[in-house]
């Protein structure tokens, strides 16, 4: 991303816009973002700390305070952050797809990739669940805004069925979820391209038998 997202402040909080001018600036809330990721990831939104966080990130405390008023406003935009980057990794491939049915399989496959990657996303999310409930809701609301859009075009083009809907989104969302914790987050070693395979297979042709 060429610009990471920033908080602006909570209510009653300074209303400065805090977005960093310089590339420099951005270089070091991107390494504050990053940092964040590490230490909520691995001791959770409650111990984490600010302190900490700049020590990861090799930064003064001071340059937190830049970009941040407190240590729930990173973990908003932290939030944010990751569901891009999640983003930005995966939409180029599903957009170079051929079809929908394979656009699935390939958005499917990169998304175990990013996770094995990035394990710390799982805590994270789930913890905005508590932290940060709107912002919880708006990952999921704006990943599954994306598949249901495509499946719209896939619909229109006619590579799929044509009553297609965010319903149908909603349940591509939730299996590509659990798929995620049981060979991204859990199991590194299973073959991603296979459990993708899998997962398309049925989804293009269900569980009925065949022949």
């Amino acid at each position: 991303m060429d610009q990471p997202p920033v908080a602006t402040g909570n209510a009653g909080s300074d209303a400065r816009d805090k977005t960093p001018r310089t590339e420099r600036g951005r270089r070091t809330l991107r390494k504050l973002l990053d940092a964040a990721a590490v230490e909520f990831g691995e001791r959770g939104f409650h111990e984490a700390s600010i302190s900490a966080i700049t020590r990861r990130a090799g930064t003064a405390l001071g340059s937190f305070y830049t970009y941040f008023d407190s240590k729930e406003e990173i973990f908003q935009a932290l939030v944010r952050y990751m569901s891009e980057q999640l983003r930005d990794h995966v939409t180029p491939l599903v957009q170079a797809a051929p079809d929908e049915i394979s656009a699935e399989r390939i958005g499917l496959e990169s998304y175990l990739g990013f996770v094995r990657e990035h394990k710390e996303i799982y805590r994270i999310i789930d913890e905005a669940e508590f932290v940060d409930y709107a912002s919880y809701r708006r990952h999921y609301e704006t990943t599954v805004e994306r598949m249901r859009q495509r499946l719209e075009a896939g619909a229109a083009r006619g590579e799929i069925r044509t009553d297609a809907s965010e319903v149908h989104a909603w349940a591509i969302a939730g299996m590509n979820v659990f798929l995620g914790m049981r060979y991204g987050l859990w199991d590194d070693r299973a073959d991603i391209e296979e459990v993708a395979r899998v997962a398309n297979d049925m989804l293009a042709n269900g569980l009925k038998t065949r022949g």
